[in-house]
């Protein structure tokens, strides 16, 4: 390898794409082409930096197997930024095994990196969590040893971890310090900020107030019994029962919750969990049926009362009911979630990480971008859905959990 693809090299490990660029700008052999749309990756320039390393992919000898496979790798984190889910995971694991095979430890590691990634970004916490105990970051540099930690605490907030996700984003920090990389400090300074804004709402005697993630882990541990919209559950510290595909039971829970310890009128139910606008005789039968339904379902967790004028929520144990909602009430808060982080989705991306269809998830855009809180560009399959952040309110931890299989 010659001096001025050894120093471009370098200059992109230290996070300086232009003193890279500089050096290979003008050269079209395999090794500058792959540097090259590193470089401009970095800058921003994802389309560019895509056909770059494509072209560096096909220009490379089948010898230089490698060099192909670290294309790949990085083929693959262009693909995770720009939210193309549907790139090859199978592309990216031979990657890995080529890299680890001829001693590459460290890009064998960053493809794995991504591989969590893109794990957590569609909810599989589980998988992401069991590949994560398998590596040792402590023999890698500093910029690997960051990425781990933003794994580690990325799945700590997802869980609302929220001492376990302050530690890793400390050592994080320090790592990305050592590295010297700016862009990775700010990634880690981003996810800091999280753990630091509001992501839920509490809902107790009929006032709110906004929660921070340490005040919702607190919440959730204590005694109180939660219905909690983001995962669609009625909860305390012990016992979780979820109501994801029953939203009526869901409805007619969050309804009683929010008045507690007061009943709530047979017409306020009907128009809250079966949208009519009057109880007529059927309504009254099936909101029968439903509480029925409600109070086997809630066991341990509390009653539901017949009153003269509705029907009441009864705690066992004489303990709090409170309502634990998003910061942001919307029809389709998931997908405003998923598009507040900034970055541009397909509708695909979007079906695949929040478990829903792609048909779903285009009927929600396109009523959000009706009423201008999105906006798409591109045409066809090239169409991407953005929005600025959501100001002042996490993103991710607005995500319901995956639903429980059956």
């Amino acid at each position: 390898m010659d001096s001025l693809i050894t120093a471009a090299a370098r200059a992109l490990a230290a996070g300086d794409p232009l003193g890279a660029l500089n050096r290979v700008a003008l050269r079209d052999d395999a090794p500058a082409l792959a540097l090259r749309g590193i470089a401009m990756a970095q800058l921003g320039d994802l389309v560019r930096a895509k056909a770059l390393l494509r072209n560096a992919a096909r220009a490379f000898s089948p010898k230089e197997a490698v060099a192909r496979a670290r294309c790949i790798v990085a083929e693959a984190e262009i693909a995770f930024v720009s939210r193309d889910l549907g790139w090859s995971a199978k592309a990216l694991e031979g990657a890995r095994a080529i890299l680890e095979a001829h001693g590459d430890r460290v890009n064998a590691a960053h493809a794995r990196y991504l591989e969590l990634r893109r794990l957590l970004l569609i909810g599989r916490l589980d998988e992401a969590e069991r590949t994560l105990v398998e590596i040792d970051p402590a023999p890698f540099p500093p910029a690997t040893k960051a990425a781990h930690e933003l794994v580690v605490a990325g799945i700590a907030m997802r869980r609302l971890q929220t001492k376990t996700a302050r530690a890793a984003l400390a050592r994080a920090g320090r790592a990305a310090r050592d590295a010297g990389i700016p862009a990775l400090t700010a990634e880690v300074e981003s996810a800091l900020l999280i753990l630091n804004t509001p992501a839920a709402r509490l809902i107790a005697g009929g006032k709110e107030r906004l929660l921070l993630p340490e005040e919702i882990e607190a919440l959730l541990a204590s005694n109180a019994v939660v219905v909690d919209q983001s995962r669609y559950a009625v909860r305390d510290a012990r016992t979780v029962v979820s109501l994801a595909r029953r939203p009526v039971l869901f409805a007619l829970a969050r309804a009683l919750a929010e008045a507690w310890p007061a009943d709530v009128s047979r017409g306020t139910l009907v128009a809250r969990a079966f949208r009519g606008k009057a109880a007529d005789e059927s309504h009254r039968a099936r909101l029968r049926v439903e509480m029925g339904r409600l109070r086997a379902m809630l066991g341990t967790l509390a009653g539901v009362s017949a009153t003269s004028q509705g029907f009441a929520l009864v705690p066992r144990h004489g303990r709090e009911v409170v309502v634990l909602a998003r910061p942001v009430e919307d029809e389709h808060a998931g997908v405003l979630a998923l598009l507040a982080d900034g970055e541009s989705w397909s509708s695909s991306a979007l079906a695949l990480a929040l478990g829903a269809s792609q048909r779903t998830v285009q009927r929600a855009l396109d009523e959000l971008a009706a009423a201008g809180k999105v906006q798409w560009f591109g045409r066809a399959r090239a169409r991407r859905w953005m929005t600025p952040p959501v100001p002042g309110f996490t993103t991710t931890l607005l995500l319901p959990a995956p639903l429980p299989s059956d």
